[in-house]
């Protein structure tokens, strides 16, 4: 019963992770196709996020700080500090989008947040687009946006952004270029396929341990046979 129970539960872990590592791999094979392709411009259409995911994308308007955010809990060289998304002014219309201008460090004390200007006058920002993931956890529910606005968020939750700021707002992020000079912080942004070695790891070590429970049941079957054998001698 066991066996029965443990042997299911084992390689569907291992399976998970392996299409996880797959997952992965396919967004990175998606990456590297796109990338090789000339930039798009982002405008004032609403664009098709899942149709520019990781697309080299460029946009021309005015950073705007009042509905800028950190996001928390973002990690550099063993650093915890935040990522600076600040909305862009596209120019010629009302559109918005939000440029991740890289990481900055938490300094000494939380409570003071660190200095993020912007160049002024229209910047010309050249990256590449990201769709923020939807599924995240959070331990407490966010603030309400009506009584003021939150700097520091835990997670970017592109809806909650988009029903709280007073303009529309493109479906997706532009992680800016390392080599811009558009106002740009700590940008070393990870690849699509980054810890699938991890993954493809723990599946190996999912469907070792189902294995290592099979051999041991047909070992111990065995064993049992031989002594039943053994005592009807």
């Amino acid at each position: 019963m066991v066996v029965l129970l443990l042997l299911p539960a084992l390689i569907s872990l291992g399976q998970w992770q392996a299409r996880k590592a797959g997952q992965k791999q396919a967004l990175q094979e998606t990456y590297d196709q796109r990338e090789k392709g000339s930039s798009l411009q982002v405008g004032a259409n609403l664009l098709n996020p899942e149709t520019v995911r990781y697309s080299r994308v460029v946009a021309r308007g005015r950073y705007e700080t009042a509905y800028q955010i950190l996001l928390d809990n973002q990690v550099h060289d063993e650093m915890a500090g935040y990522h600076v998304l600040t909305p862009l002014h596209i120019e010629g219309g009302n559109m918005r989008v939000l440029v991740n201008r890289g990481w900055v460090p938490v300094g000494r004390d939380r409570n003071v947040l660190p200095a993020t200007d912007v160049p002024q006058g229209v910047v010309e920002v050249s990256g590449y687009a990201a769709v923020p993931s939807g599924k995240f956890f959070e331990l407490e529910k966010p603030e309400d946006l009506r009584s003021g606005w939150q700097k520091v968020w835990q997670n970017l939750d592109l809806k909650r952004y988009t029903d709280a700021v007073p303009f529309p707002l493109q479906p997706l992020v532009i992680r800016l270029d390392p080599a811009s000079t558009a106002g740009g912080y700590v940008r070393e942004w990870p690849r699509p396929d980054s810890r699938i070695e991890v993954h493809r790891g723990y599946a190996l070590q999912w469907y070792g341990m189902a294995a290592v429970l099979v051999v041991f049941y047909l070992v111990t079957s065995f064993r049992k046979a031989a002594n039943d054998d053994h005592e009807h001698a």
